[in-house]
């Protein structure tokens, strides 16, 4: 098909390059071989008029006019599939979709469960891929390579619809055989910044946790003796330490029968987290995501009245 004398299918290969910015590398994901994956970067070059990616050392970089189009064109594409392409309806017993969510490990442990426990007493056959959180996950929301996003509410990006499941506070985790332990109201602020923590930093995340970077914003600091890429090995790291970590609350009471932890009120007023689901606006429609939003609207409509 062509509009404006553009073969339309050289969009999808102009979008497969400027993500990829290697001819090969995107010839891999047209499913091409990098011969014809080249021959469509030159038709488009003719097209536009321009290099589009040219060489920098070992990698191809984008012109301005290539970064221009970038956003435009993967935009028309999550458009058409998201639209043309989507089934007019979906059945989660029959379906054989592949549902990539990016979420916390926090999230996996917490909800994630209640969420598989719905689609097995459905008798479901949809597949899950929970994916880390990336630096910026609202580009992989924008791109269509991500179904769903489960973030605190603030990082929600404005451009697109968004739900809030439950909201979570925060607690301090200690070693059950820790001082702290045994007096548990001398957890002052003055107490709780001169202790060593035990902290969270996302992986190739350069935002911090909720948690961290609400403590930052008070411009205070906490002296940090370790720290982990994910929530759930955090407690084990406290056994046998005088050290703190400051989690989420139902995510310690989820993990205290698994090592000897005490739970101690955090003396700095962390404000509930609201945990949200957001969605491409062009998949609103989507019955698979409509599903999928109901899914997990479940399972934190469950987290948020469960007894913990």
């Amino acid at each position: 098909m062509r509009f404006n004398r553009l073969d339309l299918n050289l969009l999808v290969a102009l979008d497969a390059l400027l993500t990829e910015r290697s001819v090969t590398k995107a010839a891999l994901r047209l499913n091409l071989s990098p011969s014809a994956t080249s021959d469509a970067l030159s038709r488009l070059r003719d097209y536009f008029g321009d290099d589009l990616l040219v060489q920098v050392g070992r990698r191809m970089e984008p012109t301005p006019r290539a970064e221009a189009l970038q956003q435009a064109v993967r935009d028309v594409l999550v458009r058409v599939d998201s639209t043309i392409a989507m089934q007019p309806s979906f059945d989660a017993t029959q379906s054989e979709r592949v549902f990539k969510i990016f979420t916390s490990d926090y999230t996996q442990l917490v909800v994630g469960p209640r969420v598989m426990a719905a689609v097995a007493a459905q008798q479901g056959t949809v597949k899950f891929e929970f994916l880390p959180q990336v630096d910026n996950p609202q580009r992989d929301l924008e791109r269509g390579e991500a179904d769903l996003l489960v973030l605190p509410r603030p990082l929600m990006s404005p451009d697109h619809p968004h739900e809030v499941m439950y909201e979570e506070r925060f607690v301090c985790v200690v070693w059950a055989g820790s001082r702290l332990a045994q007096e548990p109201q001398a957890l002052t602020l003055e107490r709780y910044l001169a202790e060593a923590h035990v902290i969270m930093r996302p992986q190739a995340v350069r935002a911090s946790a909720f948690e961290d970077a609400f403590i930052k914003r008070l411009g205070v600091s906490r002296r940090v003796a370790a720290t982990s890429y994910s929530f759930a090995p955090m407690p084990g790291l406290l056994v046998g330490t005088e050290l703190i970590a400051t989690l989420h609350a139902r995510l310690a009471r989820l993990l205290m029968p698994v090592w000897p932890l005490a739970i101690l009120p955090c003396p700095i007023a962390i404000p509930p987290m609201e945990q949200a689901i957001q969605w491409h606006k062009y998949r609103t429609q989507d019955e698979g995501i409509v599903w999928l939003r109901g899914l997990f609207r479940q399972a934190g409509a469950a987290v948020a009245t469960a007894q913990f």
